[in-house]
């Protein structure tokens, strides 16, 4: 069969390229083409536009970038009526991808959902066009579920893909070595996108002149070349970037500071006690805090539904707050008490295999229907 995925960022490509695994294992006549990264490439698929042409932060950008943005549509309209798919996979970019799902259910294609747009941390609503133009849903939060079920529409718990990536990640014991590291680590995860690094790493390096006793290290983003971070890393000779090695990095760290989104949930699956960061203009931040309607930001206090990591947001984001939050976490009796907090995480998680799952349940369905 022919399965036309889209993502929009790095998070999106981490699981689309799982479910390109899965379902090529499931269906040895798959057919994969996509909007994603290079991990979904490496999985099998040929990629229609890469997500570094994608990455948009903030109303600013939004309106400077409107034309692309058209175009974008366009394109994507046009690359799917050539590829003639059986299915189009929308995963989570909610923005583009529920326009998407408009347009495709009007031309008649069977369109499936592999993560949810967050709809219950901002506009419930959205339910309603879900209902409408979207076949099967597939959710890898615990609660989601049960969201979806009080608002009348049956989805596929399937439980998340990290529990198994990180699982099946290969330490590199030469990690440190390479790094001539010799002091605890403290890593540093600014984002992925351009305007969130330039918002958060300059910020957060303020710090390292006040623990002289770590080494701090930043994880690169793959969407961002090595040149675009040494621009923040001039004053400070002592901290180190790595690229493409996050999972190296958290498997060595031994705090972090992450700024919201996925990597929270990795950080918490390496077992990395973290602070959560975020910070974007003032104009993008007011309208997104008028529309969530959940107390927490980070994954991992979304999941156990209290907070468990510290969360610094937009003005408590300053120097003076990352000392006091960092030194917390570094005390052992903090570190004892969100081990085993991530361990109640874990347990929430579900099973291993939710690309499987999830693959299994698209074949299943598309075949019952042909």
């Amino acid at each position: 069969m022919k399965y036309y995925l889209i993502a929009g960022e790095p998070s999106g490509d981490l699981h689309g390229s799982r479910l390109i695994i899965a379902l090529k294992e499931e269906d040895g006549n798959a057919d994969c083409r996509a909007w994603g990264g290079d991990l979904m490439q490496t999985a099998g698929a040929v990629i229609a536009k890469h997500i570094r042409e994608l990455a948009i932060m903030g109303i600013v950008q939004v309106l400077r970038r409107l034309p692309t943005i058209f175009k974008n549509f366009n394109f994507c309209h046009a690359d799917i009526v050539a590829y003639k798919p059986d299915v189009i996979i929308l995963i989570d970019y909610s923005g583009f991808n529920l326009r998407i799902a408009r347009w495709a259910k009007g031309k008649g294609y069977k369109v499936f959902y592999f993560i949810s747009p967050q709809i219950w941390a901002t506009r419930a609503g959205r339910v309603k066009k879900i209902k409408k133009y979207v076949d099967r849903m597939f959710v890898i939060l615990p609660f989601e579920a049960d969201f979806y079920k009080k608002l009348d529409y049956q989805v596929d718990f399937v439980g998340h893909p990290l529990l198994d990536i990180v699982a099946e990640h290969e330490v590199d014991n030469d990690f440190l070595e390479k790094l001539s590291i010799q002091k605890p680590i403290i890593a540093l995860l600014p984002g992925s996108r351009r305007q969130e690094v330039k918002a958060i790493l300059n910020e957060m390096l303020k710090i390292v002149p006040l623990f002289p006793d770590y080494q701090f290290i930043i994880a690169g983003a793959p969407t961002l070349s090595p040149e675009f971070y040494l621009h923040f890393l001039k004053g400070y000779p002592s901290v180190q970037l790595v690229h493409g090695q996050t999972y190296n990095l958290l498997s060595n760290a031994h705090a972090a500071l992450v700024t919201s989104g996925t990597a929270t949930l990795e950080t918490a699956l390496f077992e990395v006690p973290e602070v959560v960061c975020y910070k974007t203009g003032s104009l993008f931040y007011w309208i997104v805090k008028q529309l969530i309607k959940i107390p927490f930001i980070s994954l991992v206090n979304i999941i156990m539904e209290r907070k468990i990591v510290q969360e610094l947001i937009q003005h408590e984001f300053n120097e003076k707050a990352i000392e006091s939050a960092l030194k917390k976490i570094l005390d052992p009796i903090h570190r004892a008490q969100l081990g085993s907090d991530y361990a109640e995480l874990r347990d929430k998680l579900g099973n291993k295999g939710a690309a499987k799952r999830a693959a299994k349940l698209i074949l299943h369905t598309l075949k019952n229907q042909i």
